[in-house]
């Protein structure tokens, strides 16, 4: 009997083709079922209109407990998550509220701005831009998981949400935009002059 000689497993093209063939079928079923849990809510969590804010205690650029009870049902709220500190959308967006700060004030609105940097990163980006309004350090997310904010560009980055309460802290908008960073101070501006 002749054994057919194996030519293709000779081949280093072929064996190298065969191994990236292989970790594609490892690897594309794995990122999209991530891409896939990492974009999806769950909607029984989700802060959405009608929804009223949640308790929730974290620190503020200045190492001092914050407690979401200390204004709410007192004052309107603007509530934004950002990705990251110092970035240029983020920038952007937190330029865009603080020169529209007394806008807000004129509205009784407290503005609250959340991502996942630390206390130290919060504070340096404040300073650097004259920040006047609250940031709070979310590390870990759970404030951010806590209102179901979705995630953006196959679940790498952190989602750019704006919830604006009444002073019951009921929601009456949410801006959903990553890349509109500017729009969100004109959408809560726009949303709180027509709440009065």
């Amino acid at each position: 009997m002749i054994i057919p000689e194996r030519l293709p497993l000779k081949n280093k093209n072929y064996l190298r083709f065969i191994n990236l063939y292989r970790c594609c079928l490892i690897i594309f079923p794995l990122l999209f079922a991530s891409c896939s849990t990492f974009s999806q809510n769950n909607p029984a969590t989700e802060i959405k209109i009608g929804s009223t804010i949640p308790s929730f205690t974290l620190l503020d650029q200045n190492g001092q407990t914050f407690d979401i009870q200390s204004v709410l049902g007192k004052k309107n709220l603007v509530i934004y998550f950002y990705p990251k500190d110092d970035t240029p959308g983020c920038t952007k967006e937190a330029c865009s509220f603080r020169d529209q700060f007394e806008v807000f004030g004129e509205a009784d609105a407290v503005i609250i701005g959340i991502s996942g940097q630390s206390v130290e990163s919060h504070r340096k980006f404040a300073e650097k831009h004259r920040l006047r309004f609250t940031l709070l350090s979310d590390e870990g997310n759970t404030i951010r998981k806590l209102f179901g904010v979705p995630t953006n560009f196959l679940g790498l980055l952190p989602g750019r949400v704006t919830y604006v309460a009444d002073k019951t802290g009921k929601v009456i908008s949410v801006f959903n935009s990553q890349l509109q960073s500017s729009k969100h101070v004109d959408e809560a501006i726009r949303i709180l002059k027509g709440a009065k």
